[in-house]
């Protein structure tokens, strides 16, 4: 069995998850399937900033969970999900049990840009 790398956010390579005060809104094939004011937004290195919507805020009817996974040393093992059109396929992910670094973001789910209609944010 071999171990997965595990890494430290720090001034190299900087984590954080804050609270986003905007209303967050995903939105597939013209349907709503998160609606949260509740989501976190977490900045990674250089990376886009990504909205973390509480599960409760996801029409969790709406996506099936796939087989697909990935990992990140930072943040751990992430489960995937598609949303009903063939363009969503695993267009969210989760983080289950996130690292303490980021263990905000459990029971949250975040969506590729590139894979939902859009991702917007209003202003509370």
């Amino acid at each position: 069995m071999s171990l997965k790398p595990r890494k430290i956010p720090g001034p190299d390579h900087p984590i954080t998850v804050t609270p986003n005060p905007a209303r967050v809104v995903v939105t597939v094939a013209g349907r709503v399937v998160a609606d949260s004011r509740n989501a976190l937004t977490l900045r990674e290195a250089s990376y886009p900033p990504v909205q973390y919507i509480p599960r409760r805020d996801v029409d969790m009817a709406a996506l099936q969970r796939t087989d697909h996974a990935s990992y990140c040393p930072y943040k751990g093992d992430a489960a995937y999900y598609s949303i009903g059109d063939g363009r969503a396929v695993n267009a969210v992910w989760t983080y289950e049990r996130p690292y303490d670094a980021v263990a905000a973001i459990k029971d949250h789910l975040a969506f590729y840009p590139d894979r939902v209609d859009s991702i917007t944010e209003q202003p509370a």
